[in-house]
């Protein structure tokens, strides 16, 4: 899921240099999506990770 939010965040750079507004505002919002939804599993599996440890 990173590497699409950083290919999302890659095709939003390219468009903004180009001049597509549009198209770079819409990738850099769906790389901030799933970027956030990454950081959500990442910090769910290091608990689910530690609480497993303990048991």
């Amino acid at each position: 899921m990173l590497y699409y939010a950083l290919g999302f965040l890659l095709v939003a750079i390219v468009a903004g240099i180009l001049g597509f507004a549009g198209i770079a505002g819409t990738a850099s919002w769906i790389a901030q999506i799933l970027f956030v939804v990454f950081l959500v599993m990442f910090i769910v599996g290091l608990v689910v990770h530690t609480r497993r440890r303990r048991a």
